[in-house]
């Protein structure tokens, strides 16, 4: 059971790298600069986590750009972060394996490409989709779709998705006309449809567009009230955002907030 077992201060050289446990990105070179400067200054006020497997076996779970960051620190300065504070966690494969893409998804900017393996491996590990969906704070639906639909997609569908060009709803379509096409021909329909002109996607709505309309409903109708999901707020803040929205966010945000997209 997936659990977390202590905190302590711990050798920074007794944590190691383990295959099935990555970071889902790319190191933002950036973000570890900043962390550098920000850990020297005010020190390492997040710990990391850890698995402890087999006893005095630790692997790094979560906090990637900040054991980067002191490791880079510790070149500079050699001595500096011998020991760092870490979050002990234990737990099987499955289930750390689980909690290391859940410390990564917690971040609002992740694709939907980076829960594909972890997905489909805990399914084959025999999770129960809702157990997937609670553990992510996704629908069952949502976890379900990408059970039935992630084998399916090409390698140019998941560039694509990755990249926002191509939003999962609409990937999703392609691969039930996929389905639905005779035998052997599945591809040729995935290619052809990757070719298609992308349909716009409707662009959110600017911040202060969204303060002034709101406001002028306040005004007309100062008790209204509305009834909504915490995926409703998810969708209203990608939005507003405006990084990474795909059309099912929009279609969301208007069907819970109308009064931000019907008043003038």
């Amino acid at each position: 059971m997936l659990a977390t077992k202590r905190y302590e201060y711990l050798p920074i050289d007794q944590i190691e790298f383990h295959h099935n446990l990555t970071n889902h990105r790319d190191l933002d070179r950036a973000k570890v600069t900043h962390l550098e400067k920000d850990i020297v200054t005010n020190g390492l006020f997040e710990p990391l986590v850890v698995w402890e497997r087999n006893g005095k076996e630790y692997y790094l779970v979560g906090g990637f750009h900040r054991m980067e960051a002191i490791q880079g620190i510790r070149r500079s300065n050699p001595g500096y972060f011998d020991r760092v504070d870490v979050r002990i966690v234990t737990g099987d494969p499955d289930e750390i394996k689980a909690l290391n893409l859940k410390l990564n998804s917690d971040r609002v900017d992740t694709r939907i490409t980076d829960y594909f393996q972890t997905v489909i491996y805990l399914n084959n590990a025999n999770w129960s989709k809702d157990r997937i969906a609670e553990f992510f704070d996704k629908s069952i639906s949502w976890i379900d779709d990408i059970i039935r639909y992630a084998p399916l997609t090409t390698e140019l569908m998941r560039e694509k998705l990755a990249s926002g060009e191509l939003s999962w709803t609409r990937a999703r379509e392609i691969l039930q006309k996929a389905l639905k096409a005779p035998a052997g021909n599945e591809k040729e329909i995935i290619e052809n449809e990757l070719s298609r002109p992308v349909r716009p996607v409707l662009k959110p709505l600017p911040f202060q567009i969204t303060i002034k309309r709101l406001s002028k409903s306040l005004g007309s109708n100062p008790k209204q009230t509305f009834k909504v999901s915490t995926h409703d707020l998810y969708a209203l803040l990608v939005t507003l955002r405006g990084k990474n929205v795909e059309q099912e966010h929009i279609d969301r945000v208007r069907k819970a907030f109308p009064v931000l997209w019907d008043a003038d």
